[in-house]
């Protein structure tokens, strides 16, 4: 079976939740508080779930696992990722893990290991947190940040064994940067990538050479951080907001009261645009959201769910505004 027939197989809905969130990333959360998010998911119809060992050193993995052990595994996809192995920091002495931006005591360090068998107990790892034994799909998670030489080397290889022994059904990876995605599809047999803000409403750098390679290989796409660190979150973006690691570019900023005024014209909001663009792409399964209040998820639900009319995706395609 090829990549792109494991990937058809695999149905995977059309909006997800990434739950970074519940790993207490940027403030922290109770665990009543992280059940709430998640309850008002599941009822406003999201049924794909992605989490990581990184969110919250395992604490996002281990919300997300005990909310889902009470719904219906046959109902649900779920996603988490390998390549950092959670092991005792010795260096703990009461802090916090702030510097990865999750409120959570720095009790464990993450360790990276691309080995077959540092694989393999990730996955095994991921699954006693998170309670549940079958995992859909599996990404190696940001490789570029320690090796993706020895990635492609070892790494795939050894996710490719463990799909084709039947512990999990789909494999890809989850990355920000455009040139490890592309060498990743390229060189290795994968079902899905997970794009982490290149390919967005506001800026499409996967769109050169990513989402061409992906057709090529029929590699499906799910497309994460569609709001560019929340600039496109609501109708009115604001000029001091997050960007990436770093003030917003003037350029980007112009470029941005572009969209939103043509959005507004055609009385769209411009987080429901930014949600839906994605999707307008040939290959693009999904996009997955984040949130930390159950009122973003019903939000953001509804935005998934708003007809937006083809003549707004013509006007900005005409204005240069996203890729024709």
């Amino acid at each position: 079976m090829s990549g792109s027939e494991r990937a058809a197989a695999l149905e995977l809905p059309a909006l997800g939740y990434g739950a970074a969130n519940v790993g207490n990333l940027f403030r922290a959360m109770t665990d009543d508080e992280a059940w709430a998010v998640l309850d008002a998911a599941w009822e406003s119809g999201i049924r794909y779930y992605d989490t990581a060992p990184h969110y919250g050193l395992g604490l996002s993995e281990r919300r997300l696992g005990a909310f889902l052990q009470t719904k219906p595994r046959g109902e649900y996809v779920l996603s988490t990722k390998v390549g950092r192995l959670l092991r005792p920091n010795p260096q703990h002495a009461g802090g916090l893990d702030t510097a990865n931006d999750f409120h959570v005591p720095d009790d464990l360090q993450r360790v990276w290991d691309f080995s077959a068998d540092g694989i393999r107990r990730s996955l095994d790892e991921s699954r006693e947190r998170l309670g549940i034994e079958r995992i859909d799909l599996l990404y190696l998670h940001d490789p570029e940040r320690h090796d993706l030489d020895l990635a492609l080397a070892e790494a795939f290889p050894a996710m490719e064994q463990l799909r084709a022994e039947g512990d999990v059904t789909a494999i890809g990876i989850g990355s920000m940067v455009s040139d490890a995605l592309a060498a990743a599809v390229r060189s290795a047999d994968l079902d899905l990538i997970m794009v982490a803000g290149r390919y967005t409403l506001l800026e499409q750098p996967a769109a050169v050479d990513v989402l061409p390679a992906c057709r090529e290989r029929g590699t499906g796409i799910v497309a994460a951080s569609v709001f560019n660190s929340g600039l496109l979150a609501s109708n009115e973006p604001r000029r001091d907001g997050r960007y990436e690691y770093g003030q917003l570019p003037d350029e980007l900023w112009v470029r941005l009261l572009r969209i939103a005024a043509v959005c507004a014209d055609h009385g769209v909001p411009l987080p429901a645009a930014a949600i839906q663009f994605p999707l307008q792409a040939s290959g693009v399964r999904s996009v997955v959201v984040g949130g930390s209040r159950p009122e973003q998820l019903r939000q953001n639900a509804a935005y998934a769910a708003q007809e937006i009319p083809e003549e707004l995706w013509e006007n900005l395609a005409a204005e240069g505004l996203i890729a024709a």
